[in-house]
């Protein structure tokens, strides 16, 4: 079994300091991660990332994504959140989630040892990111150009080095990037026990603690009307998000009728998200964030634009 890699200290950029430089304010992750049309993208990158044997078996037998699906989801943005936004705080949650998998190991679907920290498996959990990226903004941004997809790969790269993942266990560019992808899609990816709950429609799944405290009991009341509707529509963005050779290596089938759906249902969110205030469109610790960019002078918009086109 590989040794677990050990996390950075120091910046991999030719550059000294106390850590690893973090995504520039104003930058593709500063438009994306806190946004709330990141969280359309979540459940597609999480069911890539346990697609593998490796990863499926470790979340299968350690996480709590059964039991406290709702937490576990809140914990996950969060953490997100601080890779980007975090400051100073961003590299203590790279060494916090590499504290917490450090005793998660066992044996995959395939017979084969695995650990958490072995980092082709680390690496690949961190690199799904980016293609599941790059495929939802076609349909809840406005495309991506060259350049905007180069630097949000040399971005996301920026956040694996906050995560520990050293430069020789993730491609360096684009280029090399997808040879890597692929072959992952090839030779590993399955449609395991847990990448079919995370699309099946006929699962428990209680409802979650959220909203005022009085409309609380009334969403509990109703959620057994709720929950059919919730799971068809988390499949629906789970597989349409996802991109389509990774699907295709999965699995997952994709109809003509529902790519048009997912196209009709991309155009009403460009449409109406930009017009939200930025109270209602960014999430709070990103809000916070930005505010403080700004304030601070170091805001420097190289970003996604969201105005929408017109529709075609």
């Amino acid at each position: 079994m590989t040794r677990p890699q050990e996390p950075l200290t120091r910046r991999t950029d030719g550059t000294t300091g106390p850590g690893p430089l973090l995504p520039p304010p104003g930058g593709v992750l500063w438009t994306l991660v806190g946004d709330v049309r990141g969280l359309l993208m979540l459940p597609s990158a999480l069911t890539l990332q346990v697609a593998h044997p490796a990863v499926g078996a470790g979340v299968d037998e350690h996480s709590v994504f059964r039991t406290d699906p709702w937490g576990r989801g809140e914990r996950s943005v969060r953490s997100l959140q601080l890779w980007v936004y975090g400051g100073d705080a961003a590299a203590e949650e790279g060494r916090r989630l590499r504290r917490l998998h450090r005793t998660v190991q066992g044996t995959d679907s395939r017979g084969r040892r695995y650990h958490a920290l072995t980092p082709a498996y680390y690496a690949w959990v961190h690199a799904t990111g980016f293609p599941v990226h790059r495929h939802a903004i076609r349909y809840l941004y406005r495309p991506f150009t060259e350049a905007q997809e180069r630097r949000l790969y040399g971005e996301w790269l920026r956040v694996g080095r906050v995560l520990g993942i050293r430069d020789k266990d993730m491609p360096g560019t684009i280029e090399e990037f997808w040879p890597y992808y692929r072959k992952v899609l090839a030779d590993e990816l399955e449609a395991n026990a847990v990448v079919r709950e995370l699309v099946a429609t006929d699962i428990r799944l209680p409802p979650p603690a959220l909203g005022p405290l009085p409309l609380r009991p009334l969403l509990r009341l109703c959620w057994p009307l709720i929950l059919p509707r919730f799971l068809r529509l988390r499949r629906f963005l789970t597989i349409g998000f996802m991109p389509p050779d990774a699907r295709e290596a999965i699995g997952l089938p994709w109809t003509d009728e529902q790519e048009r759906r997912l196209r009709r249902f991309g155009r009403v969110v460009r449409a109406v998200v930009p017009l939200l205030p930025e109270r209602l469109r960014y999430l709070p610790q990103a809000r916070e964030a930005r505010r403080r960019a700004r304030a601070e002078g170091r805001w420097s918009p190289v970003g996604v634009r969201s105005t929408p086109r017109r529709a075609r």
